[in-house]
């Protein structure tokens, strides 16, 4: 990792005793508090269709370096949250030997990382995979985006997220919520986050509640796809000078790496390659008043993967969970034998959640990005760098 880079590292297991975050370059004098990282947990934990093990977690964020008197002092931050399931599964889970360990889980679940992990690491018990495969994983990256909130917030940049598609019920929304780089406080977006489905479409909020509650009883699971808003971005962060730096390629890596997502489209993607050029590309245009605008945004705010200035658009398509409560068939890992799949507590949907983790994985995408392009040890340096950067770009 060079310098100058925001890196994060997560430790822990789904029902070990915590998770660990490790967030590093981020500039002294930021102001932070765990209340702060504390609101995308709890909104992480919300959403109809989620799972029990909801109504056992309160997560909470403790931050235990870094960070003195609520202001960050230029070096690593770590954070912890705690696992309350972890009361539970003692002797199941201890980190030393216990006198009768459990019996190993065997059987595999089509779609989960189950087979290809005892595989790969030569494990005889699936119990080792899915503890770290597990999507409570989520919660540390939420609270790492958190912090990456917290810091795009001092340059006027919010992120948004909202539930477009579960099943086969799809969503509408408002066309100013992708063109305005103030529409991160459009009054839709307090509906939004009152809806267990996450929308501010109500009519497709009672259709998709209605889907969830029939798969439920159905003892099977719903995938769909969610929308997250950047707003208030530059023009101006990534480069087209290497693959691996454009910014549109490190979003979809890091949308694409959240459990279960498939899928990953900026802007409008896939109906543009069903369009002619005039039709797909967003004209440009200049005032002194407003700048560099756009009359549409079907390049999702990337071009050349670089931020034009236009609120950014990432799509991310979820599968349905793997984890059936009434399971696929499969195999038994130790005999080879058929089987049925392993039965986990697990969700039926967790689009509504999905999206605030989206949001976690492109603030710390864009907060990566505006470090390299900002510098900056402490937050003044970048303020008055960001400050000196806007005034020539307009």
């Amino acid at each position: 990792m060079s310098l100058g880079r925001l890196r994060v590292v997560t430790a822990g297991e789904s029902h070990g005793p915590q998770l660990t975050i490790f967030v590093d370059n981020l500039p002294a004098g930021l102001p932070v508090l765990a209340e702060d990282i504390d609101v995308d947990l709890a909104r992480r934990q919300k959403g109809y269709g989620r799972g029990g093990r909801q109504q056992i977690e309160h997560d909470c964020v403790e931050i235990v370096a870094g960070v003195r008197h609520g202001v960050t002092m230029g070096g690593p931050i770590a954070m912890v949250v705690k696992n309350r399931d972890w009361a539970n599964w003692q002797g199941k889970m201890d980190i030393e030997p216990v006198p009768e360990p459990p019996p190993p889980v065997t059987r595999l679940r089509p779609g989960h990382a189950d087979l290809a992990g005892v595989v790969k690491y030569g494990l005889g018990d699936v119990r080792n995979v899915l503890e770290r495969a597990s999507a409570r994983e989520t919660a540390s990256r939420v609270a790492a985006g958190g912090l990456a909130k917290v810091f795009l917030r001092q340059f006027g940049i919010t992120i948004r997220s909202h539930v477009l598609s579960i099943g086969s019920a799809t969503a509408t929304h408002p066309d100013d919520l992708v063109l305005s780089r103030t529409a991160g406080d459009h009054a839709w977006w307090a509906t939004v986050e009152e809806s267990p489905i996450r929308t501010g479409d109500l009519a497709f909020e009672a259709q998709a509640t209605e889907l969830i509650k029939t798969a439920r009883t159905a003892g099977d699971t719903l995938g769909g796809v969610f929308e997250v808003i950047g707003y208030g971005i530059p023009i101006g962060l990534g480069t087209y000078g290497q693959w691996d730096e454009r910014l549109d390629g490190r979003l979809a890596a890091a949308v694409m790496s959240i459990q279960s997502i498939k899928g990953v489209e900026i802007g409008d993607a896939f109906a543009n390659a069903a369009r002619h050029g005039s039709l797909a590309h967003d004209v440009i245009d200049y005032s002194s008043e407003a700048g560099w605008t756009r009359p549409t945004n079907r390049a999702g705010g990337l071009e050349g993967g670089i931020t034009n200035g236009m609120p950014l658009i990432v799509h991310g398509a979820a599968k349905p969970i793997s984890t059936l409560i009434n399971p696929l068939p499969s195999v038994d890992y130790a005999t080879r034998q058929r089987d049925i799949a392993h039965v986990e507590r697990s969700d039926v949907c967790v689009l509504p959640a999905a999206g605030v983790v989206g949001e976690a994985m492109v603030a710390l995408v864009l907060a990566d990005a505006m470090r390299i392009k900002f510098g900056g040890d402490s937050l003044e340096e970048a303020l008055a760098n960001f400050r000196s950067f806007s005034e020539s770009a307009q």
